[in-house]
């Protein structure tokens, strides 16, 4: 009997469909048209969002990712349409998101003639890619889309990249499923050396002093329960990364808050007087550290991490435990022996009360004066019940909700950690509506980055996505003016911005909008905001020269913090 044979193209519509692909975001053009036209006749199941931008694609799959725990996917063109890709997926690298990109190309045999939007996009994303492979003939389509999704989910997540020739996309082939669960060279999971497990418990027992940093590798490794079990089995004070934030709920009262720059005094002071650090799922990256020379020092380290490049790369480390942190760490939690810190836990209280009194309250809770970010964020948070799945762009935005926000439940916040990518906060909270749904999706937002993805809110109007954009609109680069504050000499430049009628583009694009200049507007408002169906502007003109505080100045100990201006 003779065997059907498909398109290219439809080979890799089944292949998507057999790997659970429901969403897609993307955006067509000349050496992705075979695809698109194949994918008219999947709608019924494969969703896609037409973005305005391939870089809002690549932010919105990220968004999806990182709240539905499954891989993002999105769908583009050769040449700049591939191009406009790149800043999303190093940042997909650096945040380890699991994302696939589709991106269109030339035909195989005008590789390499300078062909009308060619461009060698498997060479330009090698770097900031977990693998990058080009697809050159209809018969290698389904196996090379099943190793994209393996090595993009497994071990450390990540992003993969399949440069799809048009030869390919229009050449007849069987369509025979494939299932990759291994690839020669690729080791997803490394090995638990032995005795390791061992060895992190005895020194969990005979700590006096111990503090646990919770990563975003907890909740990559759905490893929430087993940390949560061990911390409180061993009474464990633990602070977490700004992309680790929701891996514990703030309210817990072992958590002690978000580590780093501007993370909580509290978490911070006591990294330098802690006698055992325990790293889970985290990279020690500089925002982290502070000065790397003094980081620490007094405190044996345990690092638990399924990446060994990671090991020893910016903190050296007296126990590596290798491995998935959610089978690890259960194994260690089975050997530690219940115990008790009182004393060592109090110790953190002081410090609490200091940074409550000088930063917290003047903030969050100011009399009088301009409005301020972060009464604007905890309103929210009041609001909505420290139930919202909160999405930032990056600047003071991203401190700010970051140290103002509350979370109850797991894969609460998405925001750009290691590329710190303005821009990525609209199209990611896209992203994000579309993978949990059933969600309240704020998106908190300063006026710069807001205008380097504005026009996803086309996206937003044709999909209706309901995300709740705040605007902390400051008329500055906020960010770089308190550095110039700091650091020139109050030099401003460039750095103040001329803000655009806001309702005037929001009618536009058909999003209802309210703006906020009084206090006494804060709360009705926000009420109004959560409680409209649908998206929403609401813009909020806050303090000018307002600044993130506490902050661990460049080059300082991590515990050199700095109160107030």
């Amino acid at each position: 009997m003779k065997k059907t044979k498909i398109s290219g193209a439809e080979i890799l519509m089944r292949s998507l469909v057999a790997e659970g692909v429901k969403t897609l975001f993307g955006y067509p053009g000349g050496a992705i048209m075979p695809v698109f036209d194949a994918l008219y006749d999947y709608s019924d199941q494969l969703h896609h969002i037409l973005v305005r931008h391939e870089q809002g694609a690549v932010h919105a799959a990220e968004g999806f990712a990182r709240v539905s725990g499954q891989i993002g996917v999105c769908l583009v063109t050769s040449g700049p349409g591939a191009t406009n890709t790149v800043t999303g997926i190093a940042d997909a690298m650096l945040d380890s998101t699991p994302i696939v990109v589709i991106a269109g190309q030339v035909g195989a045999q005008m590789l390499g003639s300078d062909a009308f939007q060619e461009c060698d996009i498997v060479n330009v994303t090698q770097p900031i890619s977990k693998w990058a492979y080009q697809i050159r003939s209809a018969e290698d389509i389904t196996r090379a889309v099943s190793l994209a999704f393996y090595i993009a989910r497994s071990g450390r997540p990540g992003p993969v990249v399949l440069d799809f020739t048009r030869n390919a996309q229009v050449e007849l082939a069987e369509y025979v499923p494939k299932t990759v669960g291994f690839q020669r060279g690729y080791e997803a999971v490394p090995p638990t050396k032995p005795g390791s497990i061992e060895a992190a418990a005895a020194m969990i027992n005979a700590a006096k002093k111990p503090l646990v940093l919770i990563g975003q590798g907890v909740e990559l490794g759905d490893a929430q329960e087993e940390v949560r079990t061990l911390i409180e089995k061993a009474d464990m004070p633990a602070g977490c990364t700004l992309l680790g934030l929701s891996a514990l709920p703030t309210g817990h009262p072992l958590n002690v808050g978000m580590l780093g720059m501007h993370g909580s005094l509290a978490s911070n002071v006591k990294t330098q007087e802690c006698d055992l650090l325990i790293a889970i799922g985290m990279r020690f990256d500089d925002r982290i550290t502070g000065k790397v020379s003094t980081y620490a020092r007094q405190a044996k380290k345990i690092h638990f991490d399924i990446d060994p490049a990671e090991i020893n790369k910016n903190i050296a480390v007296d126990l590596a435990v290798l491995g998935d942190c959610k089978e690890t760490i259960a194994a260690v939690t089975a050997l530690v022996n219940e115990n008790s810190h009182k004393a060592w836990r109090e110790s953190f209280e002081e410090y609490k009360e200091k940074e409550q009194r000088i930063v917290i309250q003047p903030e969050v809770f100011p009399k009088n004066g301009p409005l301020k970010m972060g009464e604007v964020i905890e309103c929210v948070a009041t609001r909505s019940q420290e139930k919202a799945v909160v999405v930032t762009d990056v600047g003071q935005n991203q401190m700010l909700a970051a140290r103002y926000s509350r979370f109850t439940q797991k894969r609460s916040i998405v925001t750009s950690g290691g590329m710190g990518t303005m821009g990525f906060g609209l199209p990611a909270a896209i992203g994000a509506t579309f993978g949990s749904p059933e969600r309240t999706v704020c998106l908190f937002v300063g006026d710069g980055g807001l205008q380097m993805t504005i026009e996803e809110l086309g996206t937003i109007m044709e999909q209706q996505c309901p995300v709740k954009i705040i605007l902390l609109n400051n008329n500055y680069l906020g960010n770089v003016r308190q550095w110039q504050q700091l650091f020139f000499d109050r030099r401003y430049s460039f750095t103040h911005m001329l803000s655009p009628d806001y309702g005037k583009i929001a009618e536009a694009y058909r999003i209802p909008y309210a703006l906020v200049t009084k206090r006494e507007q804060l709360d009705e408002a926000i009420n109004q905001m959560l409680t409209t169906q649908g998206p929403y502007l609401l813009e909020a003109a806050v303090m000018e020269e307002d600044n993130v505080l506490p902050m661990c100045c460049p080059g300082n100990d991590v515990d050199d913090m700095l109160l107030e201006i």
